[in-house]
């Protein structure tokens, strides 16, 4: 058939270009579409459906079925047939219509003689627009290239819809116009801050007003020309922009260069151009047709990669319309960078140039996220809708801290960050001049204030913050960003480097802490019911004893002879410790055996995240160099509340007596044991938390490095005696919890909270 090939489907495009060139309004173009389609296929059916709203399609156009059921029959998205291809963003075709799964019967439409049926998406870069549909009166089996051909297609409708072909018609779907009045949308905090502008729409994907290739070599050498000029682009980036082997951000931005330079990409880009689509084209239908894979995958690494994958894309649209033009070109001062997703490379070429991100999708393990945290640029991600909901020029204030976005605030809400803006900027002050004192409280309590830490580039925030060691370095970070397995010198290179940017300053290393939301790209994923109680961490790394081994004398290596402080996660048992440590012990003395020099001070403590280790034998609180309660997981099991679960994380309160109470038989156990104690997570980075922790028992805590200034505040202000005995009130008063007694009580004595 003559859509059979690549000369049937090029034939096909450029008799719709002649269509799409000839006099008529938006209607007439549709008509010429689906009489066209419908001649090419062999059909006696062609329709578009078009989307009203973002959940009902609108038959727009049709040859075969009922005029008059034009602009008259809607469908919803998920609804029939039509409705799947729109819900699932994938082709449908079937030779038994009425017999599949979903069908749903029409009468106005007179489609019941028709038992063929095949449909394929109409979008763009994963935005489905409507939906294009063949059908044939017999039993027919759709080949894959007919298939192919209807895709390339709709491709071409969706540019010419963007273009505004088919404006003027009743069938296209009109903008919602502009959006008025405040809005708050919801999100994630990716890097936090507080940032005031106005939106700047990151709309990467551009209008193609001829989507239909005139010459093929000529789209080839361009498509060509464009992916070369795009990766002489990322290889500078990298090479000499700043990224050089000792970069922070180095590993995110090779395994970006590596889809780069993926050599099935090119072909698929290749044999999209070959099919007779523009260059332009072909890059969004290769990009839509992956987004529409990647985003089915339940792998959420490879979800993730699909952000770096559209910013490859975007980038080289404007190599080949606009020859690499300058993303940032254009953009206001106070821009607040808008978009849906957005890659690590885009967000460098903004740096410096926007005061805040804010993303519909998006997680806090993302490239973009990692990035973004260490140039400390506030972003909020999972921002559900806020593209549609933003218009370019809007007033926006981000809060990062909080992760909310608040489009055309009302005057009020704008005076109130702008007042709290003030006071961070003075707040900050402060703490810059108290980095170098000691967190001791007025009652001679003092406490050890230490950073947590995943790359390079968190270093740097030990001195800007007065951190006094980095008490959690997040190792798993530099094998999530790699497409393949660190080798030993890359691994020990960067253990290397963290400690010579520490100085004096210990820093604690976390052994692999891989599994339930951190898999690894090279793993296969091991599908479990419940991930968070499932094979990860310390059982991964014991179980994978190779793996396990190698990360340990990448760190042994990296150490050179230096102090080396070393912690396993999530033991849940004493016998997982006592095999860890055994095994570190002996790829010591192997390595020293081999010529390595030995640490010169060696540390093996463990993470303590789960109440079964609170009851473990006296021998693993002696034997451990250090313990580091990993508040986190230790809540979210001690409650049974998952704390990715916004639903109920909420719910359960650090300060609660009970728990205050499981701690407080850590520090004894500890005490008794001679074991140094530190707590690890987001309750020690909150003043009044801290501040709880402290009258508990712990003398030192790990937290992000911007909390470490407002931590040693509260603590220097405070007396801790004072504060135990207002929790101690509390509880002999019958509070469950004690963060009301103490909120009360540090208002009521000007405590910074």
């Amino acid at each position: 058939m003559p859509t059979g090939d690549k000369g049937g489907s090029r034939v096909l495009l450029r008799t719709l270009r002649a269509a799409m060139a000839s006099p008529g309004d938006g209607q007439q173009r549709l008509d010429k579409v689906v009489h066209l389609v419908a001649s090419n296929m062999v059909a006696e059916v062609c329709s578009i459906y078009l989307k009203r709203d973002e959940r009902t399609l609108e038959l727009c156009a049709t040859e075969g079925l009922r005029k008059d059921a034009v602009h008259r029959v809607r469908l919803r998205v998920g609804q029939g047939l039509v409705g799947r291809i729109a819900d699932s963003a994938q082709p449908l075709a079937t030779e038994d219509a009425q017999n599949t799964r979903g069908f749903r019967y029409l009468p106005e439409t007179g489609e019941e003689i028709y038992q063929s049926f095949v449909g394929v998406p109409i979008q763009r870069l994963g935005e489905v627009m409507g939906v294009l549909v063949v059908q044939n009166r017999t039993a027919r089996q759709y080949t894959d290239d007919e298939i192919e051909a209807l895709e390339v297609v709709a491709m071409v409708i969706a540019e010419m819809a963007e273009a505004g072909a088919f404006l003027g018609s009743d069938g296209m779907v009109t903008g919602p116009g502009r959006r008025v009045g405040p809005i708050l949308v919801p999100g994630t905090s990716a890097s936090e801050g507080i940032a005031e502008g106005i939106v700047h729409l990151h709309e990467p994907r551009l209008v193609v007003f001829d989507p239909i290739a005139e010459n093929i070599e000529t789209e080839r050498r361009r498509l060509a020309d464009a992916v070369a000029a795009m990766r002489g682009d990322i290889d500078r980036l990298i090479e000499g922009g700043g990224l050089g082997a000792a970069a922070p951000h180095r590993d995110i931005f090779e395994a970006y260069r590596m889809f780069a330079y993926d050599k099935g990409w090119m072909k698929r880009l290749e044999e999209a151009v070959e099919s007779g689509l523009s260059a332009e084209v072909a890059v969004e239908k290769v990009q839509s047709a992956v987004r529409a894979r990647m985003e089915r995958a339940t792998d959420p690494y490879l979800r993730e990669r699909l952000h770096d994958l559209d910013d490859l894309a975007n980038r080289l649209l404007r190599y080949l319309v606009s020859n690499g033009a300058d993303a940032t070109e254009g953009l206001p001062e106070n821009a607040v960078l808008v978009a849906r997703s957005i890659g690590p490379a885009e967000l460098m070429d903004h740096a410096g140039r926007v005061r805040a991100v804010v993303l519909e999708e998006g997680s806090l393990s993302s490239h973009a996220a990692i990035v973004a945290r260490a140039l400390n640029i506030p972003m909020v991600v999972q921002a559900e809708r806020v593209i549609r909901d933003a218009n370019p020029g809007d007033p926006i204030v981000v809060d990062g801290d909080g992760g909310r976005v608040h489009l055309r605030p009302e005057p009020s809400v704008i005076t109130a960050f702008r007042e709290k803006i003030d006071l961070e900027r003075e707040a900050r002050a402060h703490y810059r001049a108290e980095a170098g004192q000691p967190a001791t409280s007025r009652d001679g309590v003092t406490v050890r204030l230490r950073m947590n830490a995943g790359i390079l580039a968190d270093l740097p925030s030990l001195k800007q913050s007065g951190a006094e060691g980095v008490g959690l370095f997040r190792t798993e970070l530099q094998f999530m960003i790699r497409g393949r397995m660190p080798g030993r010198e890359v691994q020990a290179a960067l253990y290397s480097r963290v400690l010579s940017a520490a100085g004096e300053r210990e820093v604690v290393f976390r052994t692999l802490d891989i599994g339930s939301d951190k898999v690894l790209p090279f793993m296969r994923r091991e599908e479990e019911p419940n991930p968070a109680l499932g094979w990860r961490a310390i059982r991964v790394a014991l179980d994978r004893p190779l793996l396990f081994r190698m990360q340990i004398q990448s760190l042994i290596r990296g150490s050179e002879g230096r102090p080396l402080s070393v912690m396993f996660p999530m033991i849940t048992e004493a016998d997982e410790y006592f095999a860890a440590r055994e095994l570190f012990l002996a790829e010591v003395e192997r390595l020293v055996r081999l010529g390595h020099p030995r640490p010169r001070r060696l540390r093996l403590g463990l993470m303590l995240e789960t109440p079964s280790l609170v009851f473990a034998p006296d021998r693993l609180f002696e034997t451990a160099d250090f313990v580091s309660v990993g508040g986190n997981d230790l809540m979210q099991f001690f409650y049974a509340a998952d704390r990715e679960n916004e639903r109920v994380r909420g719910r359960y309160d650090v300060l609660n007596f009970s728990f205050l109470d499981l701690l407080g038989q850590v520090v004894a156990r500890c005490a008794r044991a001679g074991t140094p104690l530190s707590f690890c997570g987001e309750a020690a980075g909150r003043p009044l938390e801290a501040l709880a922790l402290v009258a508990t028992g712990f003398r030192e805590l790990s937290m992000r490095p911007a909390s470490i200034g407002p931590v040693r505040r509260i603590l220097r202000a405070a007396s801790i005696d004072e504060t135990a005995a207002r929790m101690s009130e509390a509880r002999q008063g019958g509070a469950a919890s004690a963060r009301a007694a103490l909120a009360d009580w540090a208002r009521g004595v000007d405590l910074p909270v």
